[in-house]
């Protein structure tokens, strides 16, 4: 009995040192990341695109969610800028905003539903009987989403796309991958062709860093793939020009062919100061530092991107 107890308070604390490791190594594989918040403002860009069709149906409802959802984004930024300061966020404070955001698009979606629905019609005076008609299309909400085919997003459409991690040319290298997402729907011919928050993979395809006998920093980067809810297709995308961005204020837009950045970002992305500061875009979508530094796009950078080869949706 002596024996066992001895061995029993010598193995305890071995054992108290592997949970305290485990529960460090688990907190470790946990740590939120700039891209996780990031995520987190998308969700807002989509909550934002549930409370505008909810607004053509119940504008007081739409008004007080909006409300709901000015508070969420300004705790998101609250995210963002204390992850930036002291480098670490904690899993439960992201869960929390995560979960109200979910929440919030849920009620916005059912808000919406609930309006629509087809009120009781309403007593009329008989009239003489009519022969029975022939059979009618579907109207447009009840039929089910045509699938669009390449001619119908034509070449050089372009797109605004937000970055979801920083790019620099100071740590990228050639062939490293990045994700954006779709800024607003793109709608041709009243079909939304690649709704808002669709994800597009972009590549590096050569970069330079600042260095003292080239101080230019130069970055070249263009996209090669876009997911449309769920379904991945190729395409070859060239960024034309940076934009400003951190937040987006009132109904998000619908992009349509040719319309122009001031069109799309115009008085729609908070905090939008235009074009890029230090940076000038170049044939092929090189990116080039003009202060001899390097080149660096922060996550939320809005990149408009020209699509040279659009997807062929299927």
């Amino acid at each position: 009995m002596t024996r066992l107890f001895r061995l029993a308070t010598r193995v305890a604390p071995l054992v108290a040192c592997l949970l305290a490791l485990t529960a460090v190594t688990s907190a470790q594989s946990a740590r939120i990341t700039p891209a996780d918040v990031q995520k987190l403002q998308d969700t807002v860009y989509l909550a934002e695109r549930d409370i505008s069709q909810l607004r053509t149906r119940d504008s007081a409802r739409a008004s007080q969610l909006q409300t709901e959802l000015d508070d969420l984004s300004d705790e998101v930024i609250y995210l963002r800028v204390k992850l930036r300061k002291e480098r670490t966020l904690a899993q439960s404070e992201y869960n929390d905003v995560q979960t109200r955001i979910e929440d919030l698009r849920s009620r916005a979606r059912d808000d919406a539903r609930s309006s629509s629905a087809v009120p009781a019609p309403s007593v009329r005076p008989v009239e003489p009987p009519t022969p029975p008609a022939a059979p009618t299309a579907p109207r447009a909400s009840e039929r089910p989403r045509a699938s669009a085919t390449r001619g119908e997003i034509p070449a050089s459409t372009e797109l605004d796309v937000r970055l979801s991690s920083i790019l620099s040319s100071g740590t990228a290298q050639v062939e490293d991958r990045f994700e954006a997402t779709t800024a607003a729907d793109l709608v041709i011919d009243g079909r939304t062709l690649v709704p808002a928050g669709s994800i597009m993979r972009g590549v590096v395809s050569s970069v330079q860093p600042a260095g003292r006998l080239k101080r230019k920093a130069e970055m070249t980067v263009t996209f090669d793939q876009i997911t449309i809810d769920g379904r991945s297709y190729p395409i070859r995308g060239t960024v034309t020009q940076a934009i400003e961005g951190e937040g987006v204020k009132g109904d998000l837009p619908r992009a349509r062919v040719g319309a122009g950045v001031g069109a799309i970002i115009g008085g729609i992305l908070g905090g939008t100061k235009g074009a890029l500061i230090g940076v000038l875009i170049g044939g092929g979508g090189t990116i080039a530092a003009t202060e001899g530094k390097d080149v660096t796009l922060e996550p939320g950078t809005i990149l408009r991107v020209r699509l040279d080869t659009p997807p062929n949706i299927r």
